[in-house]
């Protein structure tokens, strides 16, 4: 607090005297000087007394506050750097502990090497699992442990109902959407001229590898893919989109809209692509699944939560493990592989 003494009792001092030095204050602007001066009112106050000011720190306006709040995220690219560089690493890392495990007794050919994944779907499942695991660390450690946030609100796992009341807060209309997308997809699959086997299907030689791949895909790629895919993917596209929009003159309104499209288009597009290898780069399928990344996307983006997208995908994929368990009979009548 600074006093300002209308009726001094002593001469103020000279400039030009010696005295101890004092450091040239830093130079502001009016508008600065009074945006931080705060004058309490003194009607009652005697006359001679001083005037109390106040100087106060205004917070500066934040760069994402025109976004909608599961949009305002905390990190950036520079660690979604750091989260493809360990994603890569881990999963090279994996493949490597495998190979030198399995090679300890014997040398492994090239071809030996290749094949060790295809005739043990337990490994191949499980070094999967253990990946996602790795991923989930990750995120765990560098948004919730050092950034002391909640993982799951953090991550756009918010309860149903509230964050956008007009979207239906039970699971059960997302599940039964899931399953008619996975029909549609079936439908429209038929008309797609695929090779003979795809290397997901390798997975399918015995009864122990088909069951190992419907567990995974029913109990833990939703939960992993939409973590990864609309919790944390998503935002951050959304979110540049709209910042780079607002910078080329668009009005916060139009800009989130502008990220929001991006942000769906783009997530959707990776999740397809990320999924090429299974599909043998068939680009059919891709752009097909591509288009059911985009439909995970839109329905995050529109209920505000990833539980959205997440019983979407578990309607989906919970479909289609059911439809091959029924035909073939819970895998006792597998078909025949090339």
């Amino acid at each position: 607090m600074i006093f300002f003494d209308e009726n001094p009792s002593e001469p103020p001092p000279d400039p030009t005297a010696p005295g101890p030095s004092r450091e040239t204050p830093r130079e502001e602007s009016l508008d600065d000087l009074s945006s931080r001066i705060v004058v309490h009112p003194l009607e009652s106050a005697p006359a001679g007394e001083p005037i109390a000011v106040e100087f106060t720190e205004t917070a500066p306006r934040a760069a994402n506050e025109f976004l909608p709040e599961d949009l305002r995220i905390s990190w950036s690219w520079l660690h979604l750097l750091f989260f493809g560089l360990f994603a890569f690493g881990s999963i090279l890392l994996i493949q490597v502990g495998l190979i030198i495990y399995f090679a300890a007794e014997r040398h492994l050919s090239q071809k030996e090497i290749e094949q060790l994944f295809l005739n043990r779907p337990d490994v191949a499942i499980g070094s999967n699992v253990l990946w996602f695991l790795l991923i989930f660390l990750f995120l765990y450690i560098s948004l919730a442990v050092l950034e002391s946030r909640p993982f799951w609100p953090t991550l756009g796992w918010k309860k149903l109902g509230t964050t956008n009341p007009d979207a239906p807060s039970s699971p059960w209309p997302y599940i039964g959407g899931g399953a008619a997308l996975a029909i549609g997809v079936a439908l429209l699959s038929t008309k797609i001229k695929t090779p003979e086997n795809l290397p997901i299907q390798d997975l399918f030689r015995s009864r122990t590898g088909a069951l190992l791949l419907m567990a995974m895909a029913v109990f833990v790629a939703p939960l992993v893919e939409e973590t990864v895919f609309r919790g944390y993917l998503y935002p951050l596209f959304a979110s540049t989109g709209a910042r780079i929009a607002k910078i080329y003159g668009a009005g916060p309104a139009a800009a989130v809209r502008t990220g929001t499209r991006l942000g769906i288009v783009v997530t959707g597009l990776l999740f397809g692509f990320l999924h090429g290898a299974q599909l043998g780069w068939t680009w059919a399928l891709v752009a097909v699944l591509s288009t059911v990344g985009v439909v995970f996307t839109w329905a995050r983006a529109r209920v505000g939560s990833v539980y959205a997208s997440y019983f979407l995908h578990l309607g989906y994929n919970s479909f289609i493990a059911f439809s091959a368990i029924f035909a073939t009979r819970g895998f006792t009548q597998m078909p025949p592989h090339p």
